[in-house]
């Protein structure tokens, strides 16, 4: 059975020494009592509650898996997952970030999103309840109606109801254009909407005494495509006037997807028979309503594959330490057993190394870049709130897609790691390939975000928001190309930055006259970037570790040989990028369809 312990050195290290959160905060009315003190016990609590909580859950619920009743329409979720959420409401974890007019704590999303980093780690599948219940709350949050707020807000903050989004159609995938959902207004100011949506993810479920969805829908009056798209609230349950649960409203489990992975998280079929539902924000804008939540999600898959990553490394470390074969190609490590640990090998170093350097880097983006989405939340500075929108818009593709992808390469090393324990139930290893893959696909597939990245947030504005970024990279460099033990980290970060300003140069004057070229490099474009971002951010801890090394923690030797195998190692990886997104779409678009 694998084991999770949570890394919470590392946190405090991105935390406190890179990203000087408190410091940054301090500096807002909202956050002017957050001190490091706080947040390491918020998050040593947390960690405990997932590796001895969920954790355990984490095996057992892939193998057993969720059950439809479909008389009732109820879901069962695998054995010990109702329990655990009550004691996480118990724990008032739901409303670690929330604000606090609703029942919220008010502490940072950064220290919510460390959280989240641990819970994927400790349990994916039972994650994604909660995840999303908190995506609802901010959705609602940001564009609900202040009757809708103090109805529904209190009770997501609490825990005592949980929430979805219901987006996608059986024919629509990702294009929501395409969507059928039929909403008509009633005398009332209600809707009575119509239609089936697929891909649910917690549509139904035993976790609280409501649940409530977020649904996209069409007025009959709407203009075809994205344009006549709106959001309504559907609760299972009608509210009360004073706000407990009444009648079963008419939105339904009909079926659950059998899947390859995330098996404790019901995927629902849902369909909707008249269900009562109330607009949330304006007619025919519901999409724009919505993706503060699909923001949120996407964020939150790349904390998934972070936390898969994280978790992966854990176990294959161990089990490379402890695992027996062959000798070192060099003679003997371990003379007095008859063979070495695997982890002598070199390719098995190169596995481990890989996996610890995508947790080390991946953690890194993801809470500066969380740190960006406090710091807009809580300026007034208007300047401000735009730079920090601009880089966390930049980013969230970046987030969702590299780090996913990333995860997806580390769990099959750590699994390869393995042998053919690998591949055996019981020790773990591919229930993570297997939860691992599925967050490259959903929340739009990491090919939409490529798409998004190079289309929508650099090209689309001649590259503005790629060039904030940019700014932070040539300070850096700047400030740090003078010290001699900073070479090997800003030299290649500087040349990279290069190449990526060119790159995008050349691919934008492609798009001009061929918008195909997009397409046909958007997905090398994305990881060239990630890996920009990724050296950017190895860079300062490098440097971190090295005004460090002396200080007799081994943490900092360790941040010190892992940036360095991740320049070394990993980063040459965006040359060959770099080659096939210059060779254009033709070698993509030029055999006709019939030859395939």
């Amino acid at each position: 059975m694998p084991q999770y312990n949570p890394p919470l050195r590392d946190m405090q290290f991105v935390l406190h020494e890179l990203l000087d959160v408190t410091g940054e905060l301090k500096q807002y009315p909202a956050h002017a009592e957050i001190d490091a003190d706080t947040i390491n016990a918020v998050l040593q609590e947390g960690g405990r509650f997932c590796a001895e909580v969920l954790a355990p859950l984490n095996l057992s619920g892939d193998q057993e898996g969720c059950t439809l009743d479909r008389t009732t329409h109820a879901v069962t979720t695998p054995k010990g997952f109702k329990e655990a959420y009550a004691k996480y409401v118990e724990g008032g974890w739901p409303a670690l970030s929330s604000d606090p007019d609703y029942g919220g704590q008010g502490l940072p999303h950064v220290v919510n999103q460390s959280f989240y980093e641990m819970l994927n780690s400790a349990n994916q599948a039972w994650t994604m309840y909660p995840g999303l219940a908190h995506g609802a709350y901010e959705c609602l949050h940001a564009h609900a109606t202040p009757e809708q707020k103090q109805l529904y807000l209190p009770k997501l903050v609490s825990g005592e109801w949980i929430g979805t989004m219901c987006l996608t159609e059986p024919h629509c995938g990702t294009d929501l254009g395409l969507l059928r959902t039929k909403a008509e207004p009633q005398a009332d100011g209600s809707h009575r909407l119509s239609g089936s949506k697929i891909f649910i993810s917690g549509g139904e479920s035993d976790f609280a005494a409501n649940i409530v969805h977020l649904v996209l829908a069409r007025l009959p009056d709407a203009p075809a495509g994205s344009k006549g798209i709106s959001l309504f609230v559907v609760p299972k349950f009608l509210p009360t006037a004073d706000g407990g649960v009444g009648a079963r409203n008419g939105i339904y489990c009909t079926g659950l997807e059998h899947k390859m992975g995330i098996n404790g998280s019901a995927t629902c079929q849902i369909t909707l028979e008249g269900a009562t539902g109330w607009l949330v924000g304006e007619p025919n804008k519901g999409l724009a309503a919505m993706f503060v939540m699909m923001n949120v999600a996407r964020i939150g898959v790349g904390m998934q594959g972070l936390g898969l990553t994280e978790v992966a490394y854990q176990n294959a470390v161990a089990y490379a330490k402890d695992r027996l074969q062959m000798r070192s190609l060099t003679g003997a490590k371990a003379a007095d057993k008859p063979a070495d640990p695997i982890i002598v090998h070199p390719d098995v170093r190169k596995m481990l190394l890989t996996a610890r350097a995508y947790a080390e880097g991946g953690r890194a983006l993801a809470m500066w870049t969380t740190l960006m989405v406090d710091k807009s939340l809580s300026t007034d500075d208007e300047d401000e709130r735009r730079d920090c929108d601009d880089l966390v818009a930049l980013m969230t593709p970046i987030v969702k897609a590299f780090l996913t992808d990333n995860a997806w390469i580390a769990t099959s090393h750590c699994l390869q790691v393995f042998g053919g324990h690998g591949y055996v139930k019981e020790w773990g290893m591919e229930q993570f390939v297997r939860d691992s893959r599925i967050n490259m696909i959903y929340e739009g597939t990491n090919t939409i975000q490529s798409l998004d990245l190079l289309g929508r947030k650099v090209l689309a504005d001649n590259g503005k928001k790629l060039k904030k970024f940019g700014a932070l990279v040539q300070a850096f460099v700047e400030e740090e190309g003078v010290r001699e033990d900073m070479q090997e980290f800003v030299n290649p970060l500087a040349d990279l930055g290069d190449k990526v300003t060119k790159l995008t140069t050349e691919l934008g004057m492609k798009a001009f006259g061929n918008a195909d070229e997009v397409g046909g490099a958007a997905v090398d474009y994305l990881r060239v970037c990630g890996h920009l971002v990724f050296a950017y951010f190895f860079a300062r801890m490098a440097r971190i570790a090295l005004d460090r090394k002396d200080s007799g923690d081994p943490f900092y030797t360790a941040k010190l040989h892992t940036a360095r195998f991740y320049f070394a190692k990993l980063l040459p990886e965006t040359a060959g990028l770099i080659r096939s997104a210059r060779s254009g779409v033709a070698p993509l678009l030029a055999m006709d369809e019939a030859l395939f």
